[in-house]
């Protein structure tokens, strides 16, 4: 076994702990705009979500043997190799963790409130605040949290593993 194969768990782990710690910090600045019905841009603020992908498994044609083998796979990333002793495993179901891919903002329409005396209201008296829903950001926090400790305690129980491997060894 290398030593990239050790890290693996960890490098996944460390993935998913990046991509939740930049989803809490939009949940936090979605909370904290909830009611900025002027932004620099223009108009109010928009709701903010990650769009996260999972980093997939790609195929070195040149090491793999004839047949459904997965030998000579790494991941885009390039730490993830896939044992040559790993014949029957489908390719779709090989990830190595997760990838930002940007920043996207809500499209849906702000939310209109009936203030004549708001100095951002319309003529017709109606102030365009944030499409933010602050009780549907509290839910996503606390599974984003959850997503976050289920990433910690996997990293912990790999590096555990590694720390029991060379008292063995």
């Amino acid at each position: 076994m290398s030593m990239v194969q050790l890290f693996t768990g960890m490098n996944i782990s460390a993935s998913g702990l990046r991509a939740n710690r930049l989803r809490q910090n939009l949940v936090a600045a979605n909370i904290a705009n909830a009611e900025t019905t002027r932004t620099a841009e223009g108009g109010p603020y928009r709701r903010q979500e990650a769009l996260l992908r999972a980093d997939p498994v790609e195929v070195n044609p040149r090491l793999v043997l004839a047949g459904p083998s997965m030998v000579g796979a790494t991941t885009n990333n390039r730490h993830m190799p896939i044992p040559s002793d790993l014949f029957e495993i489908r390719k779709d179901r090989i990830g190595s963790g997760v990838t930002v891919d940007g920043i996207s903002q809500d499209q849906n329409p702000p939310r209109l409130v009936y203030d004549p005396s708001h100095p951002d209201a319309n003529e017709q008296g109606y102030v365009a605040y944030p499409n933010v829903n602050v009780v549907q950001e509290m839910v996503e926090l606390i599974a984003v949290t959850r997503a976050y400790e289920a990433n910690a305690t996997a990293m912990n129980s790999a590096k555990s593993m590694m720390t029991k491997a060379l008292e063995i060894a």
